[in-house]
């Protein structure tokens, strides 16, 4: 591979209200399959409930309906929320739509939101014990598909498993990859061979961060071919938005980001438990309520977004790729962005900036 860069296309889009919702469904299946038409190389999916973001909310039936309607492009999510599924319902879904899609699933793994604390409420649990529900999970996820029978005594689940079928295609199960933010993480991750995802990381900390990463990597004694193959995959998320000019692509984005902004914001002031405190330290100007608009989205623009003219954003991902970035997830659609807009910026980024890439 050496320069070539794949590119996935991410899906965290919201729908403005419940009349819309089908609708809306409908056009990011469309969005999805015209991904893949474009040459995108995976569709990334989010999980999010109760508030339109997210708007199919169960991601992976949505993958079923995805898995049907293609046939090359991989299908990952970013990230199943674990402490929201029993994790031999998971096992057993994700094998099976390991198989609808014949081995194209990739699954992203994270202990849940920090932000909307009212989506575990609305699962009937808190976010206390949510990082050892996603390490139990992950244990039972990864025996389940390599152990027959599989008896298992956690502290969340006690099971007993004759044998779990069907088998997932790719051996020995869907590649289970981690959300990354701290470089300790990076350096784990590789140590354990585990790809990764990694968002709102700017472009001058990203070359330290690979760089522990791949020292992770030989850390855990991992050969040359499956470093290249983890450093390949490793993805970082970016918004994307192309328009026909700088300015007018700069003024639209801006615009859908404010708007998602202050859903955001709103939906946790109205709906997170009064007792419920967000940890500071997940906290950044985009997300901090106490930040100001006017601070937040340049803040957002520089740290986390590619936006221009197809020949600014071209540089940008040229730039990107000069730090080390081979796998790129754009997500194109933001706040309630119509279809037509969202289809227009893909095209544009399909035709004129992913090509000169390849």
């Amino acid at each position: 591979m050496g320069d070539a860069m794949q590119f996935g296309w991410l899906t965290l889009s919201m729908s403005p209200s419940p009349d819309e919702d089908g609708a809306r469904i409908e056009q990011l299946i469309a969005q999805a399959c015209y991904a893949e038409e474009l040459g995108f190389a995976d569709v990334w999916l989010t999980e999010h409930y109760f508030t339109g973001e997210s708007v199919y909310n169960d991601s992976l039936m949505f993958a079923a309906a995805l898995a049907m309607k293609t046939t090359r492009v991989r299908i990952g999510f970013a990230v199943v929320q674990t402490p929201f599924h029993h994790p031999v319902r998971l096992a057993v879904q994700l094998a099976l739509l390991d198989n609808l899609s014949k081995g194209r699933i990739d699954v992203g793994i994270g202990k849940g939101t920090v932000y909307n604390e009212y989506e575990f409420v609305g699962h009937g649990l808190r976010s206390h014990d949510s990082r050892e529900r996603m390490e139990e999970a992950i244990d039972i996820l990864q025996r389940a598909w390599r152990e027959a029978p599989l008896v298992y005594e956690g502290k969340f689940h006690k099971v007993n498993i004759p044998e779990l079928r069907p088998r997932p295609v790719q051996q020995p199960g869907p590649p289970l990859w981690r959300s990354v933010i701290s470089p300790g993480s990076f350096t784990e991750c590789g140590r354990l061979g585990v790809p990764i995802l990694t968002a709102r990381l700017p472009v001058e900390r990203i070359a330290e961060r690979w760089a522990l990463y791949a020292a992770g990597i030989d850390a855990g004694g991992h050969d040359a071919a499956t470093k290249a193959r983890l450093l390949e995959k490793s993805a970082l998320w970016r918004n994307v938005y192309v328009a026909d000019s700088d300015a007018r692509a700069e003024d639209e984005l801006s615009a859908l980001l404010l708007e998602t902004r202050a859903h955001m914001m709103h939906v946790r002031e109205a709906f997170n438990p009064a007792d419920f405190e967000l940890d500071p330290a997940t906290l950044n100007p985009w997300t901090d309520p106490a930040v100001s608009d006017s601070v937040a989205l340049p803040y957002v623009l520089a740290t986390g977004s590619l936006y221009g003219s197809p020949a600014r954003v071209r540089e940008q991902v040229a730039e990107l790729r000069g730090v080390g970035v081979r796998h790129l997830l754009c997500q194109t659609g933001f706040g309630a962005m119509s279809h037509d807009q969202n289809i227009a910026s893909m095209r544009r980024f399909g035709e004129q900036v992913m090509r000169a890439f390849r």
